[in-house]
């Protein structure tokens, strides 16, 4: 499965198997991966009624407080799910839809990174070898495909949007929208100096390490020419004195 930028700097939830759709009877295991080092962590559910709810309290079976496991799901289990720490740290949220349907979307249930391939399925509940397969996105055919898949080679921002597949004379998918999220930058352990390709960027470069030289130089510099005047001064003075001496 694809980790999302989200997930590799902070608290996800994940799910398995990864997509957003499931059949009546299907088992989901929902789990807290964590890199924030939090304690207590457990996973949550919005009701429909606006009230939060914590996994083994009343629905799903907590193994380790961390992990959830939904067994017989039913469309009661829809609903928008999402781990918290014992200090009130929330992951990111994810819907999931159990389907009263003969026709299922499968696709990610996470967000999926720039650049990746991300490959969405359309699953009837009775498989047929005559089915066609027709995939929807914001209500515009796109593809067309008898194994039931459709690949998107290098996902962008321009593929985000309401997914739908539908298979003639047998029925249609709920919607799922596809999230694509921007790759985070590469680390790299060399100083930001040496990231410097250009020749105005090196230039710069080259004036920002300097300056404190440069300034520090001037600054002796002055230091320096201030005593070298002021011991000037000084022996002028000696050499104009007067001494005068009285007879008495």
């Amino acid at each position: 499965m694809q980790l999302t930028p989200f997930c590799l700097m902070m608290s996800c939830i994940q799910v398995v198997p990864d997509r957003s759709q499931f059949f009546k009877y299907n088992t989901i295991s929902l789990s807290c991966k964590d890199h924030l080092n939090s304690t207590g962590l457990k996973v949550k559910r919005k009701t429909s009624d606006g009230g939060v709810r914590v996994c083994g309290s009343g629905w799903g079976t907590s193994s380790s407080g961390s992990t959830c496991i939904l067994q017989n799901t039913y469309p009661s289990d829809t609903g928008l799910y999402w781990c918290e720490s014992g200090d009130g740290i929330r992951s990111n949220r994810i819907n999931i839809t159990i389907i009263d349907s003969t026709v299922l979307l499968l696709s990610p249930a996470l967000p999926v990174s720039e650049g990746a391939a991300v490959t969405l399925r359309c699953q009837a509940e009775m498989r047929s070898p005559n089915h066609t397969f027709n995939f929807l996105k914001d209500n515009r055919l796109i593809s067309s495909s008898a194994t039931g898949e459709m690949t998107i080679q290098r996902a962008s921002k321009s593929d985000e949007g309401l997914y739908i597949c539908i298979i003639p004379g047998f029925g249609k998918s709920y919607s799922s929208w596809l999230n694509v999220e921007g790759s985070p930058p590469p680390s790299s352990s060399a100083p930001p100096t040496a990231s410097c390709s250009f020749s105005v960027s090196r230039l710069m470069c080259h004036l920002l390490v300097g300056a404190p030289y440069l300034l520090s130089t001037i600054l002796l510099g002055l230091i320096y020419r201030d005593r070298n005047r002021a011991r000037t001064v000084a022996e002028r003075r000696g050499s104009n004195d007067v001494i005068m001496e009285i007879d008495v």
